[in-house]
C-alpha cells in the first residue's frame, strides 16, 4: 500500500496535503487504502466511511479523485500486446468471456445481456493451460455476443500465434477447439459427449482464474457509481490485480 501511495503521489497535480488551509480528512495513504477497499469489496460508500469516521460524500470525492490515479499508477503492471503475444506464442491457451455486472441505467439498453439476463459488460479473458492469467481485455457492452467482443478486443491476431486455443460454444467458426452442439431434434453420440467432457476438463482452469479475478468485487457485483466512471474503475481493478500478483510472487 505504501508503494502504491507513492506512485499515486507522483501523479498528483499538487501535493495531497496543502501547507495552509483546512486539512484533509484522510492522509494520502488512508485515501489510497479507502479507494482500494472500495474496488476490492464494492462496499457502499457509507460503509467505507465508517472505517475512517468520515462521511459518504467525502468517500465519494476520494474515490472519484483517486480511482483514475490508481489506474495510471498500476498500468505498467498490465501486460501490453507485445508481452501477451510473446506469452501466447506456441502455447495451449484458454479463452472465455464473462459478464461484469452493473446497474440498469436508464437509456443504456446496450448493457443488457440476453444470455445472462442482466446488465453489464462483456470481458474477454485468456489464460494458459494451468489457469495463469495472460490478459483481460477492455469491456464491451453486455449486449455483444462473445464473437463480437472477441473481434473488438483485438485478440484474434494475438491468438493466431497459439498452438491450440480452447473455448466454449460461443466461439463457433473461429477454428478454436469448442464443445460439440446438440443437433436440432437429435442427441449427441457417446463419442461426442466424451469429447465435450474432455474439452470441459481442459477449460476448467480458466473458470477458476475468472473466479479469482472476481475477488475484486467491483468486477463481480453491480457497479453503482456513474457509468462514466466505470472504465477507470475496471482498469484500476485489473491493474491492482496484476500489482498484487507481482507482490505475492516477489
Amino acid at each position: 500500500m505504501v508503494e502504491l501511495a507513492g506512485r499515486v503521489a507522483a501523479l498528483l497535480p499538487r501535493p495531497w496535503t496543502a501547507p495552509r488551509g483546512r486539512p484533509r480528512a484522510l492522509t494520502l495513504l488512508q485515501a489510497v487504502e479507502a479507494t482500494v477497499i472500495y474496488l476490492r469489496r464494492n462496499h457502499v460508500q457509507e460503509t467505507v466511511g465508517e472505517f475512517y469516521g468520515i462521511s459518504q460524500s467525502t468517500v465519494s470525492r476520494v474515490i472519484s479523485t483517486l480511482t483514475p490515479l490508481v489506474r495510471a499508477a498500476t498500468a505498467c503492471e498490465v501486460p501490453d500486446d507485445n508481452a501477451v503475444s510473446a506469452t501466447i506464442a506456441g502455447r495451449i491457451v484458454l479463452l472465455d468471456g464473462t459478464l461484469v455486472p452493473v446497474w440498469s441505467w436508464r437509456g443504456h439498453r446496450e448493457l443488457y445481456s440476453g444470455k445472462h439476463r442482466r446488465t453489464g459488460f462483456n470481458v474477454q479473458v485468456v489464460t494458459d493451460a494451468h489457469g495463469e492469467l495472460i490478459t483481460v481485455r477492455s469491456p464491451v457492452e453486455g449486449c455483444a455476443h462473445d464473437l463480437r467482443a472477441l473481434r473488438e478486443s483485438g485478440l484474434p491476431a494475438l491468438l493466431a500465434g497459439a498452438s491450440f486455443v480452447f473455448a466454449d460454444k460461443g466461439y463457433r467458426s473461429t477454428g478454436y477447439f469448442i464443445p460439440r452442439r446438440k443437433p436440432v431434434g437429435g442427441q449427441l453420440t457417446d463419442q461426442q459427449r466424451d469429447y465435450n467432457a474432455r474439452i470441459g476438463a481442459v477449460r476448467a482452469p480458466i473458470e477458476r482464474a475468472m473466479a479469482n479475478l472476481k475477488t475484486w468485487r467491483i468486477l463481480h457485483t453491480d457497479y453503482r457509481r456513474p457509468l462514466s466512471t466505470y472504465n477507470d474503475a475496471f482498469h484500476a481493478a485489473i491493474g491492482l490485480h496484476w500489482f498484487t500478483k507481482r507482490h505475492r510472487s516477489a
